[in-house]
């Protein structure tokens, strides 16, 4: 039996400069803006991360010419030559272990009149859908599934009013919202919530607004005139904050780290880094070149509303587990349903390395220690708990190895690269 896939991470201080992988949000956003526009569009950088790579194949599969040139993507939209809405024939799309491709495109295939089957692998077939089908089936989508994956769709997706709670996840959101547009009448959507993870929809919003699509605020959601058409456009997408903030905690409990690629009034929601581990006691400035430079301070324990940053819990908890204080993380109980319970997960993780964590309902409450212990850390195939594993055990008494490290090709596959470029020892074991 082979030796399960590990790395191992020995303790010490991260020093240097990191450039930040390309947001894979606004890649996802970028890549189907682009594809479902009338010529062609150039979307630069691309990392081919799992997510993206997914995506990139679903919208090639709808009828995008996509190809490779360098670190560029090539899209010729699937309007350019006259797409056909009724001749098509029924397309396989393998969402891996993307929630965003499955979400985003499922209202995207059913505006396309494509009758399509969508699977996938991990816990995507556990993630939330009930509300967002039963919608989607009210305007015209069938849906035939056997407990999750694969999900199969028929017929014409309607313009009318789509009532959705914000509260589960904005991806179903988005994925109207790069729908609706198409439709040959007006539509609405109306939120029956308060939106969470709000910063995802402004990113879309600001994708659809570059590829001339008009949407209108409203009281409670949006307006979305029909018969639109995406335009053509070069789209650069800028450096991920979501990636960052694994850089931003490190600095926190004890490195010195300049990072490059991020967009300063960026959308993103987890912008909301930088001022999050401000707040736990980093310096962090900016210097002329829009360099972000990071580096650690007094820290001190926080409270941390999570409702609008959930991708950000694993980073801030290996921060906190570090520092002195206690740190409060509520609002984030929609983390049980990603690719791992990550709440459980990054309690299991931390309090393996010696941390003093505890789950409430909704969130992680730690108590910082000056050090962690060295250990075994379970991974949980969850590419944002080994992320977070790996700057926390920066800060153990013995090296810490981490199961699952290929996990990370889902989102940021230079991560061990780029975290070995300044100095931090990751040595994977791929069995």
């Amino acid at each position: 039996m082979s030796p399960t896939p590990h790395v191992i991470i020995s303790p010490g201080r991260l020093c240097g400069k990191v450039a930040i992988p390309p947001s894979k949000s606004a890649a996802h956003r970028a890549i189907i803006a682009a594809a479902l526009s009338n010529g062609l569009c150039h979307v630069t950088p691309i990392a081919a991360s799992d997510d993206i790579v997914a995506t990139s194949n679903a919208m090639a599969a709808l009828g995008a010419n996509i190809r490779t040139d360098g670190d560029a993507l090539v899209v010729r939209g699937l309007h350019d030559d006259g797409y056909d809405f009724t001749a098509s024939s029924p397309v396989l799309i393998d969402c891996a272990e993307s929630g965003s491709t499955l979400r985003f495109l499922i209202p995207i295939a059913a505006a396309l009149g494509r009758n399509a089957t969508f699977t996938g692998r991990g816990r995507l077939a556990e993630r939330p859908m009930a509300e967002y089908l039963h919608c989607l089936a009210q305007h015209g989508v069938a849906f035939s599934s056997d407990r999750g994956l694969p999900l199969s769709i028929s017929g014409q997706l309607q313009p009318g009013t789509y009532v959705l709670p914000g509260n589960i996840s904005s991806q179903f959101i988005t994925g109207l919202l790069f729908a609706l547009p198409m439709l040959d009448g007006d539509s609405v959507i109306a939120l029956s919530s308060d939106l969470q993870s709000a910063g995802y929809v402004d990113l879309t919003l600001a994708v659809l607004a570059d590829a001339g699509i008009r949407i209108d605020a409203t009281a409670n959601g949006w307006a979305i005139p029909g018969k639109q058409r995406y335009q053509a456009r070069p789209y650069s997408v800028e450096g991920d904050w979501s990636q960052a903030a694994f850089f931003l905690a490190a600095a926190t409990i004890g490195s010195d780290i300049s990072i490059t690629g991020l967009k300063r009034d960026s959308k993103q929601g987890d912008r909301a880094a930088e001022d999050l581990f401000r707040q736990f006691g980093a310096t962090i400035t900016w210097d002329a070149a829009a360099t972000l430079h990071a580096r650690c301070n007094q820290a001190h324990g926080i409270a941390i509303d999570a409702a609008q940053i959930p991708d950000l819990v694993p980073a801030l908890a290996a921060a906190a587990a570090l520092c002195p204080g206690q740190t409060r993380i509520f609002n984030a109980e929609r983390l049980r349903a990603k690719e791992s319970d990550r709440l459980a997960a990054m309690r299991k993780a931390l309090g393996a390395l010696g941390a003093t964590i505890s789950e409430s309902a909704d969130g992680l409450i730690i108590d910082g220690v000056e050090r962690l212990h060295g250990g075994n850390v379970d991974g949980a195939n969850d590419h944002r708990i080994v992320m977070a594993s790996a700057i926390a055990a920066l800060r153990a008494d013995s090296p810490v190895a981490i199961s699952h490290p290929q996990s990370i090709n889902k989102s940021y596959p230079d991560f061990f690269a780029h975290f070995r470029s300044i100095g931090g020892s990751a040595n994977v074991n791929l069995g």
